[in-house]
């Protein structure tokens, strides 16, 4: 077996090998980056440590040892996959959709947000759940399909219509792409964390859920505090203020606070004059 010094060992180094070593550190960069705050993190963790342990049994010579880590990691392939199927979509669909070098926005009109900030602070104040979801890059169709078809512009009065309780579309999820509501009484899958608070309901799990299988930004109202909260990329921030959310959801949506787009209409109006 090969000492380290000798696999280490360089006899010639080119530009060609300078250009390969650094794709390799790039795209292994982007992976972590597109798996960081997962599961991913603790499997790619143990895996490491499975193949150290194994190169290690094989330098001593531990034959037991080296017989049943590689039956193991035979079988290790196949594990992952069934394991951690969820993680492994999430990373494929996300290299699909974000190419390497950044992330694409979905454009959303600052008048489609300011009604959604409208209905979200009026069900704050009466404790009345919702559940927004803004469709960015990854489709949605497939969670629209499951719920009611609605395809209307976002207004403030079909909101509170859709979320006024013991209606029926109150307890699902309304999925909005651009600047319509494409349907509503939406299921979404529900994160499976083991580390999220308790205090998190149905509403919240599923946000989680939606925003770590997709790119999709979620908001929700909780209907036991009345509290706002917006899920992105599998993080909630909760206890927002209206301002809060409605430059949290300008800047997830459009890449601009809503103080940024006043300003700009301000200058227009200006150049106009």
């Amino acid at each position: 077996m090969y000492s380290m010094l000798e696999i280490l060992r360089i006899t010639s180094f080119s530009f060609r090998d300078l250009i390969d070593i650094a794709l390799v550190a790039f795209i292994s960069y982007r992976i972590l980056l597109l798996i960081k705050g997962t599961r991913g993190v603790q499997m790619m963790i143990g895996i490491i440590t499975l193949l150290l342990f194994f190169w290690v049994t094989r330098y001593y010579n531990l034959a037991a040892v080296e017989w049943l880590l590689s039956n193991i990691l035979t079988y290790l392939f196949f594990a992952v996959i069934v394991l951690y199927q969820t993680e492994l979509r999430m990373v494929l669909t996300r290299i699909g959709v974000f190419p390497f070098w950044g992330r694409q926005r979905h454009v959303q009109t600052p008048g489609g947000i300011e009604e959604i900030v409208q209905t979200a602070s009026s069900l704050a104040f009466q404790k009345t759940g919702l559940l927004i979801i803004f469709e960015r890059e990854i489709g949605l169709r497939n969670y629209a399909e499951g719920g009611i078809t609605i395809d209307a512009v976002i207004t403030y009065d079909l909101l509170m219509t859709i979320f006024f309780h013991n209606t029926p579309l109150h307890d699902g999820a309304v999925i909005v792409r651009k600047n319509r509501i494409v349907a509503a009484g939406c299921f979404l899958p529900l994160t499976i964390d083991p580390y999220l608070s308790q205090e998190l309901g149905t509403r919240h799990r599923a946000a989680i859920g939606i925003t770590e299988e997709t790119d999709a930004v979620a908001v929700v109202v909780s209907e036991e505090t009345g509290t706002i909260s917006v899920a992105i990329d599998g993080k909630i921030s909760r206890n927002l203020s209206g301002d809060e959310l409605r430059n949290t959801l300008a800047d997830a949506l459009t890449g601009r606070k809503i103080s940024e787009e006043i300003n700009l209409k301000e200058q227009e109006r200006q150049g106009a004059a």
